[in-house]
């Protein structure tokens, strides 16, 4: 019987791995993240199955990499076929709660065919991907009707669309207002007063619903928007750092040079990136990033400290981690989607609160972890049915309990760039277009569809990623081994879902037990 009763599960949006204080940047204030790192397993090399978070998110919550599951990119829905976390977590009596952002966008079609006409408890749950909403605030887009609004509204601000006009509005020294989506702005404090921000008022739903459930068990999924753009922080957070106190921009002239790969130049071209590409901008935009991070870090000291008064540490689990990175003007990109580590690479701390975790407790665990890990870590820490004919993660149980026998030795990520002003400008028509990484220890391998050829980064020579080796005759025989390694990889995508292993195996050879004789002579 697992001593683990409860998970909390918290996402932050956009974050990169190199911005905590424990993974080594020399100026960013982390105190609290530092603190779970210190009582839990630090995953130095986590990585997530896609650079955009919707996708990414799908391959959270179902355990499943993009290809499996199907929803690609942003605002393409999960399939009604696909379950969640909330699912296996149901079966087993149990329910995850929802605090904040999740990106699930419902199956309208599946559920016309189901005939699923929204009065039924299915179509609430499959709606938000069977999460029980104590509250959603997706952020990066107005949200008049959201509680968040009506709240906000209730605190004083006055306005059809508060997020619109207070949250991620400034005042210049004139008082006149701004957009906050007007990157420029990023250096001036929101209009929004701290303590009514997205990621304390996000932190308050938390921490009423812990206290609300008292001894009852839970799972909850905090889930911030921030530090994802709008870039715009309340003070004292967004004059917390000066531009000499952020990571130097990662970039070189070759990157956008003849050579270059054809699809990563349509990306140099999109406008946020030719944004980035003005050093103005980095130095306006980055101090706010990671003002925006302090300010979490902050709020999640009270989430710590409210687990301290509940005597939640002794029997919750802890999942800390981000859904992608951003390129903030590394390799002349803003975003995030392509395939370098500022993107794909994400903090990820685990504290597991079992006396078997005491000998890893501060540990910096260097293998591989991916974003699908987690439904299969919660599912075991649950003690509950790992649903192994559905799930393609590992627990990390064993690595936090150091009882793992051999480990993965590469990740794997996608991408479907129909969607984006590049394929547009590379001059194709609407349809399958597809991108996948396979990185192990050294090389980081990309196949491009359409027609494109592939790109290979050497880490032990090129750890920045800036010299694209894909065209490199020299390199064929590693490009021949990285492509065996995708195509293997690819082979064992779990397609077969509706049937477990042990249902499959109760099938095998069971013809004549059935009635039927063909084949006897």
């Amino acid at each position: 019987m697992s001593a683990i009763r409860n998970v909390l599960f918290i996402m932050c949006d956009q974050l990169r791995w190199d911005h905590m204080g424990c993974a080594g940047h020399p100026f960013l204030k982390t105190p609290n993240l530092d603190a779970l790192a210190a009582k839990g397993v630090r995953f130095t090399q986590a990585y997530v199955q896609s650079g955009i978070c919707g996708p990414s998110r799908m391959s959270y919550y179902t355990g499943r990499y993009v290809s499996s599951h199907g929803a690609t990119h942003n605002r393409v829905p999960l399939s009604v076929g696909e379950v969640t976390l909330g699912w296996h977590l149901r079966e087993a009596g149990r329910t995850l709660a929802l605090a904040g952002k999740t990106h699930v966008l419902p199956d309208a079609r599946g559920m016309k065919r189901l005939q699923l006409d929204g009065q039924h408890d299915l179509k609430a749950l499959l709606d938000e991907g069977w999460f029980t909403l104590v509250d959603r605030h997706d952020g990066h887009h107005a949200e008049p009707d959201s509680a968040y609004a009506a709240w906000l509204r209730a605190q004083g601000y006055d306005s059809k669309d508060p997020w619109t006009d207070y949250v991620i509005a400034v005042e210049d020294a004139d008082g006149r207002v701004l957009n906050g989506w007007k990157m420029r702005n990023a250096r001036l404090p929101a209009r929004v007063k701290e303590q009514h921000s997205e990621t304390a008022y996000t932190t308050d739903v938390a921490l009423d619903f812990m206290r609300r459930q008292g001894d009852a068990p839970w799972v909850l999924h905090l889930s911030y928007v921030k530090p994802h753009w709008p870039y715009i922080a309340p003070a004292p957070w967004h004059a917390m750092y000066s531009e000499n106190e952020c990571l130097p921009v990662s970039r070189h002239p070759d990157e956008r040079g003849p050579d270059a790969h054809p699809v990563m130049r349509a990306w140099q071209e999109e406008e946020v990136s030719r944004s980035f590409q003005d050093d103005a901008c980095i130095r306006t935009v980055r101090p706010a990033y990671q003002g925006l991070i302090s300010q979490l870090d902050h709020h999640l000291g009270r989430v710590w400290a409210e687990m301290e008064r509940l005597g939640r540490w002794k029997d919750t689990l802890v999942v800390f981690c981000s859904d992608h990175g951003d390129y903030l003007g590394d390799h002349w990109l803003g975003e995030k989607e392509l395939f370098h580590d500022c993107v794909q690479r994400i903090p990820f701390v685990l504290y597991d609160p079992s006396p078997d975790a005491d000998a890893t407790r501060g540990r910096a665990e260097d293998r591989f972890v991916e974003a699908i890990d987690v439904v299969p870590t919660i599912l075991d820490a649950l003690a509950l049915d790992p649903a192994e004919h559905v799930v393609e993660g590992r627990s990390l149980l064993p690595l936090t309990r150091a009882s793992a026998d051999g480990w993965r030795d590469a990740v794997f990520s996608e991408l479907d760039w129909t969607f984006r002003g590049a394929r547009r400008r590379l001059g194709h028509p609407t349809g399958q277009h597809h991108a996948w990484m396979v990185r192990d220890a050294r090389w980081k391998y990309v196949h491009w569809t359409s027609g494109y050829r592939p790109q290979l980064f050497d880490l032990a020579a090129d750890p920045q990623e800036f010299f694209d080796r894909g065209a490199d005759p020299s390199c064929d025989a590693v490009m021949d081994a990285m492509r065996e390694r995708l195509l293997a990889w690819f082979t064992r995508l779990k397609r077969r879902t509706t049937l477990t292993w042990a249902e499959a195996e109760l099938r095998t050879d069971r013809h004549k037990a059935a009635g039927v004789f063909y084949g006897e002579w």
